[in-house]
C-alpha cells in the first residue's frame, strides 16, 4: 500500500515539485493550498503524514498542527515542518506544536522523501496494532 502524504502549503509550483518526487518514491500526495482545506483533507483522508508551510494565507501553520492535534483522529498522525522560517525559532515551540520533522526550504528532496516513507511506516505499524485483535497482542507473551 502506497504511503498517503498531505502536502500543505500554498506555493502551487513547490506543491508540484513536492507531488512529483514524492510520487517517484512511491507515495500518493493529496496537496491542499491552505490551512482550512488542509485540515478538511486530514480529517477525510486520514493521511499517513502531513508536510506543513506554516506561512499560509488563511490560518498559519502553528494554528494548523494545534487544531490537528486535538482532534481525535488527527492526533496522532506526524506532522513535518517544511517552511523557511528559522529552526531555531521554531525549536521553541517543538514540545507544545508536538511535530515529527522540520525542513528547511528549499528542501533536501531525498531526505524529505527517506523521512515520510520511514514516518508512514512506522504509522502504519501503529495502526495496524490498534486494530488488533486483543489475542493477538497478547499472543507472543502466552
Amino acid at each position: 500500500m502506497k504511503p498517503r502524504v498531505l502536502a500543505v502549503d500554498d506555493d502551487a509550483e513547490y506543491s508540484e515539485l513536492i507531488t512529483y518526487r514524492l510520487a517517484q518514491e512511491g507515495c500518493e500526495v493529496i496537496v491542499a493550498a491552505n490551512g482550512l482545506e488542509g485540515l478538511n483533507l486530514a480529517r477525510t483522508e486520514i493521511p499517513d503524514v502531513i508536510l506543513l508551510d506554516l506561512m499560509l494565507p488563511d490560518l498559519d501553520g502553528f494554528s494548523v498542527i494545534q487544531i490537528l492535534r486535538a482532534q481525535p483522529s488527527t492526533r496522532q498522525i506526524p506532522v513535518f515542518i517544511v517552511s523557511a522560517l528559522d529552526e531555531s525559532w521554531i525549536q521553541k515551540r517543538r514540545k507544545r506544536l508536538r511535530y515529527e520533522k522540520y525542513f528547511k526550504k528549499p528542501v533536501d528532496l531525498k531526505a524529505l522523501g527517506e523521512s515520510v516513507r520511514a514516518a508512514a511506516r512506522k504509522q502504519s505499524a501503529l495502526t495496524r496494532l490498534t486494530l488488533a485483535e486483543p489475542s493477538q497482542l497478547y499472543a507472543p507473551y502466552q
